[in-house]
């Protein structure tokens, strides 16, 4: 079936042996399509909690571990090897892997407080040396101070409390953080009601918070006031215990601070020692964390396998979780039909080690399974991101058309209308091209960029594609084939065409695209412009067709007439009847030259109006109709298709319900179950509505949609516009400057010409024109067939769930 209808799905039960259980899910997460039913939804039961609580536990290890590591310089853990990593997960066990985790956090939690120990003992002794250091400063004699005191100068800079001066007054030392510095001033201020002397000094010595591992910056202070005791000394001390500070003791005089700064800065090198030993410890500890696991250097790192294994476990015995029983585990599973006989080989393989083996055993078909089917469409590298963004929108209901197959081509298709140009659509080619050459290394480092190359190679092929249909190159034209107009003698006056313009079996016109004589001509922008809007206009109404179609495919599957006659059928003769003649009108006028060709919008008008149109694309000859007896036929089938899409259906299922009511009301006990729930309670004024409201949408939306495809048209003049602009305003003017400045000029402005053009042109307008395209398809195209209210199926796969971690 493809991708045009969903996979056919099975429902069934799954029994699995207790002991054996998780053995036989890591085999099912591994080698099949099985989606699980939660059987315990409604009691809330679950039996391996406790496992799961271990697991929990495991990762808040791994994730303190983690953090550890990453505060040290130059650990890098090595991550994105999931080949790798399944290559030698099964030598990995629960029980193992908690034990050495157990250890290592507390390895990791005692050495942690070591450090901080270590680091605050440090910081204590760096900081009372740096109060020895000041209070040196401050209270040595004046003839022992490095001031010249004869100078005035040098006498204002003499410590005005000298250290005769200091034993008559209380004093109070320590450091506090240099942020809180302003702050405690005022504090101490306001306290003591300026009846103090107090000073700071920053701390030059660098300090690490052991608590937060980052720099900190501190100050020394010193605080005299009146009185050794009392409470002015009390006031100051709670002033001190607020702010959180480190008090020390204020040295008696220089000599005892120059003998305690001397027998500090010997301790705070000891401890800075000891704290390199610790620390090469640590990284000694972190680099064997940090090796892969085994003799394979190319694999992840042991911490990182650890990491991808609990979240495999958790999954387990998440969907052990998921089953029922005691001694054999049973749950409902989802499964694709084509898969039966494969999973039932895996199974029996899985099973030959086992006293008791597992059983996939087929209930009932999805008719009378208990829930909705889930929808599954199998996919591959190239499908999988055009499905995602059909299913970006919505999930297709259960074997209902599924848009992806036709975006596949219809999606890059129209991106490259719009941003048609060779050279731009050239280099968005090579970049697809990039991303397949690369896609193995970008697929665990950057997912989205290897499941959009294709995407991306695509919208590359059709842009460069329609970059010759246009014939434009960076808002240059191509000259590949002779032109089918002649220049005039001279350069002056009009160009005439050396083809056949009477189709009269004369020269044909130029073989491919756009004439490169129109490129720079007064009129090019008149004649682009139509051509462009013509050409967005016929492939927007043959994509709408083929939404109505697919919209017949469902109503013809589903064996529904009442949905095929009264809406499928007169969709299409509104769709045909009125906008494929307006088609039909601009090819006709391309393939047979006219003297005076009518106006389109004219004649539209004329149709839709019932007036009277003078100027018909042909005249009725030989007993046949002309043009304008066609339009007239073809309006009165468009307005006699709404009412045919309006009415009749909501009075048919009215009749079906009534029919059906009387069959059932022979049997009481048939009623009974029926009125007990099993059939949906018939609303004929709900049904009434949506048909009117499926009617208007329908009709309204269908003009709507069509002026939308315009966009294509609009973006591709802008693309044009801009291309033409951004050329001329840089390389055309280095060309026409005189050699040798043209030269230089040249140089410098490619650079900005290809600086704007990556930007702009290979940026927003990418950007811009995918947004546009996508806007198209899932309104105008699937707006005509897709309900998308279906269930996703959902797999378990552990490779998917790790890489989804990853």
């Amino acid at each position: 079936m493809g991708l045009l209808r969903s996979e056919d799905m099975w429902h069934g039960v799954l029994s699995i042996p207790v002991h054996d259980a998780r053995k036989f899910i890591d085999v099912i997460g591994k080698k099949t399509n099985i989606q699980f039913e939660d059987m315990n939804a409604s009691a809330m039961r679950r039996e391996y909690r406790v496992p799961i609580q271990r697991i929990d536990e495991m990762e808040r290890i791994l994730r303190f571990i983690t953090e550890e590591i990453n505060k040290m310089p130059s650990c890098e853990i090595k991550k994105n090897r999931l080949n790798e990593f399944f290559e030698h997960e099964n030598q990995f066990t629960l029980d193992g892997v908690e034990s050495e985790l157990k250890n290592l956090y507390q390895q990791f939690v005692k050495l942690k407080e070591n450090n901080a120990t270590l680091t605050e003992q440090r910081n204590h002794a760096a900081e009372e040396a740096c109060v020895a250091h000041v209070a040196r400063d401050m209270l040595m004699h004046p003839e022992e101070s490095s001031y010249n005191v004869e100078s005035f100068e040098a006498n204002a800079k003499v410590p005005l409390v000298s250290e005769e001066m200091s034993r008559t007054l209380g004093q109070l030392a320590g450091t506090v953080l240099k942020t809180d510095e302003a702050r405690f001033a005022r504090a101490l201020w306001r306290a003591a009601r300026g009846k103090i002397f107090f000073q700071f000094k920053p701390v030059d010595e660098p300090l690490i918070d052991p608590k937060t591992g980052l720099s900190v910056a501190k100050s020394v202070f010193i605080i005299y006031f009146q009185g050794a005791t009392g409470w002015m000394r009390n006031k100051v001390e709670k002033v001190c215990q607020a702010f959180g500070v480190n008090m020390y003791t204020w040295p008696e005089n220089a000599a005892v601070a120059q003998a305690t700064y001397s027998k500090l800065s010997v301790t705070v090198k000891e401890k800075e020692q000891t704290l390199e030993a610790f620390h090469k410890h640590m990284q000694d500890e972190i680099n064997d964390l940090l090796t892969p696991f085994g003799d394979n250097q190319g694999a992840n790192s042991k911490i990182e396998d650890w990491r991808l294994f609990c979240i495999k476990e958790k999954s387990i015995y998440s969907i052990m979780n998921l089953c029922t029983g005691k001694l054999v585990l049973n749950v409902n599973v989802w499964y694709p039909l084509a898969q039966q006989y494969d999973i039932k080989k895996v199974l029996e393989k899985a099973s030959e080690d086992s006293e008791q083996g597992a059983m996939l055993l087929p209930d009932r078909e999805f008719g009378t399974a208990s829930s909705t089917p889930p929808t599954y469409i199998r996919t591959n590298e190239f499908t999988e991101p055009w499905q995602e963004v059909v299913s970006t929108y919505g999930i297709p209901k259960y074997q209902e058309a599924n848009p992806a197959l036709f975006t596949t081509v219809t999606f890059p298709f129209i991106f490259g209308m719009m941003y048609g140009d060779v050279g731009h659509g050239s280099l968005v080619f090579l970049a697809g091209l990039y991303l397949c050459w690369k896609a193995e290394s970008f697929r665990y480092t950057q997912p989205v960029l290897c499941r959009a190359r294709y995407v991306v190679l695509s919208m590359g092929i059709f842009a460069t594609f329609a970059g010759f249909l246009y014939n434009d190159m960076f808002s240059l034209g191509l000259q590949l084939f002779e032109s089918g107009y002649e220049r005039p003698a001279g350069g002056l006056g009009e160009w005439k065409p050396t083809y056949d313009t009477k189709n009269n079996g004369g020269p044909g016109p130029y073989p491919f695209g756009l004439d490169w004589a129109w490129i720079g001509a007064s009129n090019e922008l008149i004649f682009v412009n139509s051509l462009k809007m013509k050409m967005s206009v016929l492939f927007g109404v043959l994509q709408m067709t083929m939404g109505v179609l697919l919209r017949w495919s469902n109503a013809i599957y589903e064996r529904s007439v009442v949905d095929l006659v009264f809406e499928c059928v007169p969709m299409l003769v509104f769709m045909f009847a009125f906008f494929g003649w307006m088609d039909f009108m601009i090819l006709y006028k391309w393939v047979h030259p006219v003297d005076n060709p009518p106006s389109i919008i004219n004649s539209l008008i004329c149709m839709a109006m019932g007036q009277e149109n003078k100027m018909p694309l042909w005249e009725g000859t030989n007993g046949g109709m002309s043009s304008v007896d066609w339009s007239h036929w073809l309006m009165l089938a468009t307005i006699l298709s709404v009412p045919l899409m309006l009415i009749p259906k909501p009075f048919i299922l009215l009749a079906q319900h009534l029919m059906k009511s009387k069959d059932e009301a022979h049997n009481d006990e048939e009623k009974a179950v029926v009125g007990g729930g099993e059939h949906e309670e018939f609303e004929f004024g709900e049904i009434l509505i949506h048909q009117v409201i499926e009617t208007i949408e329908y009709v309204l939306g269908t003009i709507s949609h069509t002026a939308s495809y315009l966009r294509i048209w609009a973006l591709s003049l802008a693309h044009q516009q801009l291309s033409q602009v951004f050329f001329n305003k840089t390389l055309q003017m280095g060309l026409n400057m005189s050699f040798p400045l043209n030269g230089i000029a040249l140089y410098c402005l490619f650079t900005v010409w290809f600086g704007i053009t990556l930007g702009v042109l290979l940026g927003m307008d990418v950007l811009e024109c995918f947004l546009h395209t996508l806007r198209l398809h899932w309104v105008e195209f699937q707006s005509k067939f897709y309900k998308q209210n279906g269930e996703l199926f959902e797999p378990y796969s552990i490779q998917k769930i790790v890489q989804r971690a990853e």
